[in-house]
């Protein structure tokens, strides 16, 4: 398993958590079923990736791929992400999914979004 963690500098942490969930929930509904135009080419397969499940409740949010996962966390200052994949292939198609999203719902905050590897020791925990 490999992981990376970003940490998003903003007042309005819950709001983007919110929303990214809301996003990702509507992804995941069985009327899904044709990738709309606004993620196109993003995700290497021509449409927005197809999240198996969503959840967000309060400052924690996990939106799940099946092939890997992100999981959210608002505190009053920042919006912490964790993305976790089998392989780098994998974790790479997580994080540009996650940033495009949140870099366009944040552009008016001017957000940006930028990655780092997390050791080993803590992608391998349970």
């Amino acid at each position: 398993m490999v992981s990376a963690q970003a940490r998003v500098r903003t007042d309005r942490a819950g709001r983007y958590l919110a929303q990214l969930g809301e996003h990702a929930g509507h992804l995941s509904a069985p009327a899904f079923r044709h990738p709309r135009r606004h993620g196109e080419g993003g995700h290497g397969h021509g449409g927005p990736a197809k999240v198996v499940r969503a959840e967000w409740s309060g400052a924690d949010a996990s939106i799940d791929f099946g092939w890997g996962r992100c999981t959210l966390r608002a505190t009053d200052t920042e919006l912490i992400l964790r993305a976790e994949a089998a392989d780098p292939q994998q974790l790479r198609r997580v994080q540009e999914g996650i940033t495009a999203r949140l870099e366009l719902i944040g552009r008016r905050d001017h957000l940006t979004v930028t990655w780092q590897p997390e050791p080993p020791e803590i992608a391998d925990r349970p």
